[in-house]
């Protein structure tokens, strides 16, 4: 896979660039940033683009306003914390909708260097459902279209598909971000290249999220160490008394199949040996540590235990490439957090190339202070996996050199 980047842009220097960036950040209840990570990760693109003399239209989505205006998810928070990260004496201005008049005249007069930052993409309902209008609107506004925003990069939105889309039609340039660039070259080197032994980590609430990655994965990886609630659906499937653990019975067959898969394959598929269980999620609920086969049918498991925090930890200290996607537990209530941050140190201590996915790992990770003991800390959760699962993803099939020819290599 080939994408144009920022390098094929050519001179930008009194031109004005859209950047499709994903500020989709959390926000505290009186309307601040509470994690600004995502706008860090697209500084570098943000400052190249400035140095360069390009006036920045920055835009994103925030939260799920279903196509029309909320106070409770307006981009101004974005902006301030975005211009104190910046360099001074960069600002940023926090506009309105890109059809907005008072927007096109912003936009116009934005001089070399300066930024700017679209209201809440989501509140035009053409936005989700990539309006061909509403991405004219937007095209209107600029001259050169950039996408760093790899967490959107599997929908088919107007600022993902239909924009760039329009751009090239129209003999502007659209390319890749060096986020989406890095994003990219990352996780095609684990779907590509991966040095071997290759590990992967998966946990979270349902087996049904993960079940397309399960089954791309066991063609590519040698062992799947699993966690998560997710975990109790396939112990279920064996057989297992798991108590009150959520489980998804109605996705037996699959695990079945992917289990007999793996078993073809000659790969791993490694469970939980013990978990830690309590009666209702909860900070002060007594807890206790028994067998994963055997839980309690009053009880529910919450995270994994010693044994398997243990168990895990060997396979992966002999790794040489570790993806990690979803937490071993409720790893935000203390009662419950060991086996994530067991997990955790133990790939980051791995003489392993470690790339973790997924927003709740990705805190996990930092809520440890792990964070430098990895590779690469991808910003996309359903796009990582749906991008290793081997799909085409469209945000960035439109960014690749010819992906007309691609698609019609005849």
């Amino acid at each position: 896979m080939s994408l144009r980047t920022l390098d094929d842009l050519g001179e930008v220097d009194g031109t004005t660039i859209f950047v499709r960036v994903d500020f989709n950040v959390p926000l505290t209840d009186d309307g601040q940033v509470a994690d600004d990570a995502r706008i860090r990760a697209a500084l570098p693109t943000i400052r190249d683009l400035v140095e360069r003399g390009a006036a920045v239209v920055c835009a994103t989505h925030l939260g799920r306003p279903k196509g029309t205006p909320n106070d409770a998810f307006r981009v101004a928070p974005v902006a301030e914390r975005l211009a104190a990260l910046l360099d001074e004496p960069t600002t940023v201005q926090a506009l309105g909708m890109p059809g907005d008049e008072p927007t096109k005249a912003a936009v116009g007069s934005l001089g070399p260097g300066q930024v700017a930052l679209l209201e809440n993409l989501r509140f035009d309902p053409g936005e989700e459902t990539n309006d061909p209008v509403f991405a004219g609107v937007m095209a209107e506004l600029v001259d050169g279209y950039v996408d760093d925003a790899f967490g959107a990069a599997h929908r088919a939105h107007a600022s993902v598909r239909a924009l760039p889309e329009l751009m090239r039609a129209s003999g502007r340039a659209a390319v890749a971000g060096r986020l989406m660039q890095r994003e990219v070259e990352v996780l095609g080197r684990l779907l590509h290249e991966a040095v071997h032994p290759y590990v992967a980590i998966l946990g979270g609430a349902k087996v049904s999220d993960k079940l397309g990655v399960i089954d791309a994965l066991i063609d590519r990886v040698d062992a799947l160490l699993i966690g998560g609630a997710m975990a109790f659906t396939l112990l279920a499937a064996e057989g297992a008394r798991v108590g009150r653990s959520l489980v998804e019975a109605d996705r037996f067959d699959d695990v079945r199949a992917a289990q007999a898969h793996a078993k073809d394959r000659g790969v791993l598929i490694e469970l939980p040996v013990d978990v830690v269980v309590a009666s209702k999620i909860a900070v002060d609920v007594p807890t206790q540590t028994v067998n994963a086969r055997e839980i309690p049918n009053e009880l529910m498991g919450l995270d994994v235990g010693p044994r398997t925090v243990e168990e895990y930890a060997r396979i992966l200290a002999d790794a040489k490439t570790i993806l990690w996607n979803g937490p071993m537990g409720v790893f935000e209530l203390e009662p419950f957090s060991a086996g994530t941050r067991g997990v955790a140190i133990a790939a980051a201590g791995a003489d392993a190339f470690t790339v973790v996915g997924g927003g709740d790992s990705l805190l996990a990770i930092k809520q440890a202070g792990l964070a430098e003991g990895f590779d690469h800390l991808s910003t996309g959760g359903g796009a990582s996996l749906e991008f290793l699962e081997g799909r085409r993803l469209p945000g960035i099939e439109i960014l690749e050199d010819d992906p007309d020819e691609r698609r019609n290599p005849n």
